[in-house]
């Protein structure tokens, strides 16, 4: 617009000088072309006519320019003209100046200007922007002094104020006095409802609109969406679905990002890419959602793709890098967060505490503590959530020391929260470290957190963890509340410290308390049944395990194989693998172990194939069960051939436990001098493992040369393991080489070691006996001990002549015999035969590895009571019948 034509219009008629001025006024395209007319006003002295101030103030509104409306309404204030009052308030609202909006609205009743119905929808608005309640009530006061209260849009105005106050009830009853409703009317009432978080309310409001026959708009269904997802309504969320495709507002963004958000939150991930793939146009909140969605859904891959294809074309907002930031912690993709880490820098987004703590747990989980420590180091501003996500990367990685320094510093700017409790120890859970545990639990009582059930419940797991029952059992007692958790975590405490009588009274505790057990009570029962060899509790369990619809469950099912197989129920695991529906490389790997444990070999192998042709592939636990099998079998071309197959059809690098395991099957099928090749071939050091495989075969080839070699050996290694003293003591024993046995006893002395007794139970009439070898104080031992000695006779007659080697003491024979007779499955195995009756199969369970003298006993038993007797030990079970043994003689 040139100024010479307007200058034209000093020569015009009055009438038309207004009409021309209008049209510019209206035809303003920009503020620049505004203020040349607005000046040309001042000149004219047309400023400050209600008509031309109530136009300028508008258009400087349209501009977002509410200074100038604010100047123009002053020139021409005080004025009783409720038009320019009602368009400034209007102005002052829509640009956000709520405090000036209801300021003037307060200036305009004390210069007596009564307000309109035009007044108070702008100044309802500017209450709910300014969240000034009280305010907003003086506010429906007046209307309702004045008789607006029936009007259309100050009703919508109220129940869209009264709903973002939560204050629905208010909201409700607005809605319920307007006479007549329109869809913004309903639209307010079932947002108000969305909003807060009443989703129910919000869809019977929805449901109330269609059956007064109300179509819905982009605004109804952009509210009612979110009620859906939230309630994982899935019916109702697709015929919504339905509707808007019918009504034809799925092109409107906002509503196609509302199906995005729902079909997210009931995990319908399909329809959540037909959603977006359809959208014809999208905006950063639709790309927001995708990524977002994806990464909670735990497809953190996905969601980085999308990432990397937003990029392209829109800015990532923040809420976009600190999801993607998540996910790239999730997968470990150090290079994408180093690199995003780098875009935020470069563009300058403004990193609050909440990201920097992101950017710290993305390094430490992608492994790169150096990177997390820098991004902690230059907070300004650390919170808890600071410390604790650096202090979890550090216990995450092993650097136990670092997290313990942290946690001092940390003291002295913060006190530190449970959570931070609870990461430490976990750290001394993995430490196995009973002194950090004691030390946490007196920082723990003193900060007030002993009361918190999560840490009660974690202080009872690290004390039964470092082989503190009695402290855990302690903790446990001083509980004021147990949860399930709390059950599960004593009741596996018993099972770590393999006090299975007190497991079993937990659990008979919970019951009495009325503590529904679930599946890890489940997971944490099986194994003292299996520890404790108890069919009858086992059998309870399964049963338990199909009342409360457990057995569908894979780690259930696997754990019942375990169960069976340990309990000398071979069969009974076989038919649970059969009717699982589900298995696992675990499922797998318990049933070849359980073939393994009986001396199946050949069906171990059979199970091997059949696992291949499902498709499930091998780990190397599963190849040391399979290695296992072959060795109790003596199938040693077999077990070579799985051996390679390991690295060149699998390529998993043996292990030292697959090392130990072929020593074993080349050792126990006589190829003593080849399994010493092999140790000495090995590309790892070998340990007191392997050693120890070697010697156990040394004892029945009696090559006292090679003896000697790996028992030098295994002294060397100087292991905290007893057992393998022991193992070089009762060679060096059978040997006669009592020297040496009296200097490894002595050693074991001096540093404080004790080898575990050996101890035999037998389950009868629904109570486990318990002998100790040597043991003369139990029930009926005059009889055990008569009945002993008559079989004794019996088998002498039939040609056994006691191994003397197997009585480990320097004493004379007569001593040596006693002895042998004293051990503890022969007591057991009396007992039984004492209390059973005749033909009942006998079970008994041995915590140390049966000797030779004692299996040629029981096999000579077996065929004398006619009775069929499984043994187990701490390698194997031994099924006796007729005078042989499943083994073969091979254990």
């Amino acid at each position: 617009m040139r100024t010479a034509n307007l200058c034209k219009l000093c020569l015009q008629s009055q009438d038309s000088l207004s009409v021309v001025l209008s049209k510019a006024l209206s035809s303003a395209r920009n503020s620049r072309d505004l203020h040349t007319v607005h000046s040309l006003l001042v000149t004219l002295g047309l400023d400050q006519s209600v008509f031309f101030s109530g136009i300028l103030i508008r258009k400087y509104d349209k501009f977002k320019d509410p200074l100038a409306s604010l100047s123009v309404f002053r020139r021409v204030s005080p004025t009783n003209n409720v038009y320019l009052w009602n368009t400034i308030i209007r102005a002052m609202t829509r640009n956000g100046l709520f405090s000036e909006a209801l300021n003037l609205y307060t200036q305009m009743r004390k210069l007596r200007v009564y307000p309109d119905t035009h007044t108070f929808p702008s100044v309802i608005n500017a209450c709910a922007g300014l969240a000034a309640f009280e305010m907003g009530k003086i506010v429906h006061d007046h209307l309702l002094q004045m008789g607006f209260c029936w009007d259309l849009y100050i009703g919508n105005a109220l129940i869209d104020m009264y709903s973002r106050f939560n204050e629905l009830e208010r909201a409700q009853n607005v809605f319920e006095e307007i006479p007549q409703r329109d869809v913004v009317s309903w639209n307010s009432l079932i947002s108000g409802y969305s909003s807060n978080g009443y989703w129910a309310e919000a869809l019977e409001i929805y449901h109330q609109s269609r059956m007064v026959g109300l179509v819905p708009d982009s605004f109804t269904v952009s509210s009612v969406l979110p009620a859906c997802g939230s309630l994982v309504a899935v019916e109702e969320g697709e015929r919504v679905h339905g509707l808007i495709e019918t009504i034809g507002i799925k092109t409107d963004v906002i509503v196609s990002n509302g199906l995005l958000s729902m079909y997210f939150k009931f995990d319908k991930l399909m329809d959540c890419w037909r959603v977006f793939d359809e959208m014809l146009v999208r905006d950063t909140v639709t790309w927001n959602i995708v990524i977002c969605g994806y990464s909670q859904s735990g497809l953190y891959e996905e969601s980085i793709r999308f990432f990397l294809e937003m990029e392209r074309e829109f800015k990532p907002d923040l809420l976009t890098i600190t999801s993607v930031l998540r996910a790239c912690g999730h997968v470990g993709d150090l290079k994408l967060g180093s690199y995003i880490h780098d875009y935020m820098m470069r563009n300058g987004y403004e990193c609050d505490t909440t990201t920097q703590n992101i950017i710290i747990n993305m390094y430490a989980n992608c492994g790169n503590l150096v990177a997390s420590q820098e991004a902690f180091d230059a907070m300004k501003n650390k919170d808890l959530v600071s410390w604790n996500s650096l202090i979890s990367g550090y216990v995450n990685y092993g650097y136990y020391e670092e997290a313990m320094k942290l946690l001092k510093m940390m003291k002295m700017e913060l006190q530190p929260d449970f959570v931070t409790y609870l990461m430490l120890l976990s750290m001394s859970t993995r430490l196995i470290n009973i002194n950090h545990a004691m030390e946490l639990h007196c920082d723990i009582i003193k900060n007030g957190f002993d009361s918190t059930l999560v840490v009660g419940n974690a202080l009872v797991d690290v004390y039964a963890k470092c082989g503190e029952l009695e402290n855990s059992l302690k903790q446990f007692e001083n509980m004021k509340v147990h949860d399930t958790v709390t059950w599960n975590t004593i009741i596996a405490a018993c099972g770590h410290c393999e006090d299975c009588s007190l497991g079993f009274r937990m659990i008979s505790r919970m019951r009495i308390e009325g503590m529904m057990p679930d599946v890890a009570t489940m997971l944490g029962t099986l194994p003292l049944c299996s520890l404790l060899a108890a069919k009858r509790q086992g059998k309870e369990m399964h049963g338990c395990i199909f009342r409360l619809g457990f057995e569908s469950d894979v780690a259930i099912g696997n754990a019942l194989i375990e169960m069976y197989s340990k309990s000398g129920c071979l069969m009974k695991s076989i038919l649970v693998f059969e009717h699982m529906k589900v298995r696992d490389i675990v499922t797998w790997t318990a049933l070849i172990s359980a073939y393994g444990m009986y001396g199946e070999g050949r069906k171990a192998l059979r199970a091997f194939e059949d696992m291949k042709k499902t498709g499930v592939v091998p780990d190397h636990i599963l190849f040391i069960s399979i290695l296992y099998a072959c060795s109790h079998s003596r199938l040693v071309k077999e077990g070579r051939a799985c051996f390679d197959k390991m690295k060149q059809e699998y390529n998993i690098e043996p292990r030292i436990e697959h090392y130990a395991c072929v020593v074993d099957l080349l050792s126990r099928s006589g190829f003593i001098a080849e399994a010493e090749e092999f140790v000495l071939a090995m590309p790892l050091k070998p340990d007191a493992s392997i050693w120890g495989a070697l010697l156990s075969a040394c004892r029945a080839s009696g090559d006292i040369k090679i003896v000697e070699r790996v028992s030098k050996r295994i002294i060397e290694l100087n292991s905290e393991d007893t057992g393998y003293y022991v193992l070089v003591s009762n060679v060096y024993a059978i040997l006669g080489k009592w020297d040496q046995v009296r200097t490894i006893r002595k050693s074991l002395q001096d540093r404080g070691l004790r080898k575990d007794p050996g101890c035999s139970w037998i389950e009868i009439q629904n109570r486990v006996y318990i002998f100790g070898t040597g043991d003369r104080f139990f029930e009926q031992y005059e009889q055990v001990n008569n009945l002993l000695e008559t079989l004794a006779g019996i088998m002498a007659k039939e040609g056994y002549v006691a191994d003397l080697k197997f009585a480990i003491h320097d004493v004379d024979e007569d001593e040596k015999r006693y002895m042998l007779c004293g051990h503890s499955e022969r007591l057991a195995i009396a007992f039984g035969l004492l209390n059973t009756k005749p033909g009942t199969p006998l079970q008994v369970m041995k915590n140390l590895r049966v000797c030779g003298d004692c299996h040629t006993v029981t096999k000579y038993i077996s065929k004398i009571v006619q009775r069929e007797i499984l043994v187990r030990d701490a390698n194997r079970f031994h099924l006796f019948q007729d005078g042989n043994c499943s083994c073969g003689d091979n254990w």
